[in-house]
């Protein structure tokens, strides 16, 4: 058996970036993957003390489960459970029959979306430009519909979506039940909507294996576009849905003076997610870089709107989106 093995880190938002770290390695028992899996957490997540996590106390509580016989889902529950008390959308375990996941995130909360009433609005002429849904609405409101950062938007997709919507008096962009994806769709997008160059955060890497050893905050900056900028006034809206790097869309657009933010609180998961592997061969993904608004405060549990606004049952029964309607008269009666 090998002394030491090495567990390579995959930034999933980032994938060109990649790093490997060495980790003692543990027998493939049930206890020594449950060692494995709480010492990794122990000394590379990223929220333990800003959470307010006592780890100790959550090994001391899930530990006396482990038995020397007990069968892989029995130990996959096990496991699962303990990484649930991190309250973390980026935190995974997979193994090949099933995946361990925390989304209390978003189901503990008001939906405050209807694909089929978004529909409507968008009717059945609207545009498409790789992910970006868009229409023009009766009111000379532009609509914008994008449902994943993990649907890959080209500078020409941008383009063509600006100059179609640039007759418009105002801009809704939607990212309501948008879970997340690629980083680098969110600041492309974002720098549509500044003229200068703009901090939006920081992040920090880990430096030791301590809760809190990080690197000093780097600031992240949002570089304007050289292509079509819009310069009206945009309202971005947010739910409890809109988490992972459309957390990172929503603070880089709040920075912004022409933009409001409207719906409710998004879901978070600020944490630029890493993966390992246990002895056994599952593999674990969770948070190892903090990122941070540009007032160097998490963001972790998401980004309040600038206006608050949930939907009404009555209203979409009748097919009217509540957070739409507010939108569009902000929009309207600012142009």
């Amino acid at each position: 058996m090998k002394a030491i093995k090495y567990l390579c880190l995959l930034l999933l938002a980032l994938p060109a970036l990649v790093g490997c770290i060495r980790e003692e390695e543990f027998s493939n028992t049930p206890q020594g993957n449950f060692e494995a899996l709480w010492k990794i957490i122990d000394e590379q997540y990223c929220f333990l003390d800003y959470k307010q996590i006592d780890w100790d106390a959550v090994h001391d509580k899930y530990q006396p489960l482990i038995t020397a016989d007990m069968s892989n889902d029995g130990l996959f529950e096990v496991l699962g459970n303990m990484l649930a008390e991190l309250k973390d959308g980026h935190v995974n375990l997979y193994s090949a029959s099933n995946t361990a996941r925390y989304w209390d995130w978003y189901l503990d909360y008001p939906r405050n979306f209807s694909e089929e009433v978004v529909e409507k609005y968008l009717g059945r002429d609207y545009r498409i430009g790789a992910g970006l849904k868009y229409t023009i609405l009766e009111d000379n409101i532009g609509y914008i519909y994008y449902e994943s950062f993990s649907d890959g938007v080209g500078e020409g997709n941008l383009d063509e979506m600006l100059s179609y919507l640039s007759i418009c008096n105002g801009l809704i962009f939607d990212v309501r039940n948008n879970g997340g994806g690629a980083l680098t769709n969110s600041s492309r997008i974002a720098a549509r909507f500044t003229n200068e160059k703009v901090l939006t955060g920081y992040i920090m890497h880990k430096t030791g294996t301590g809760h809190s050893d990080f690197s000093e905050p780097e600031p992240i900056y949002l570089e304007p576009s050289n292509s079509i900028r819009w310069q009206k006034k945009v309202v971005v809206l947010t739910n409890r849905h809109s988490y992972s790097a459309t957390n990172d869309f929503v603070n880089a657009m709040h920075c912004l003076p022409n933009v409001t933010l409207m719906g409710d609180k998004t879901g978070g998961g600020s944490g630029l997610p890493f993966s390992s592997e246990l002895p056994n061969g599952w593999a674990v993904r969770f948070s190892a870089s903090p990122h941070l608004d540009a007032n160097k405060e998490h963001i972790e549990f998401g980004i309040d709107p600038d206006v608050k606004v949930d939907m009404i049952k009555e209203e979409q029964d009748q097919g009217i989106d509540t957070i739409i309607e507010e939108a569009r008269k902000l929009l309207n009666a600012n142009s």
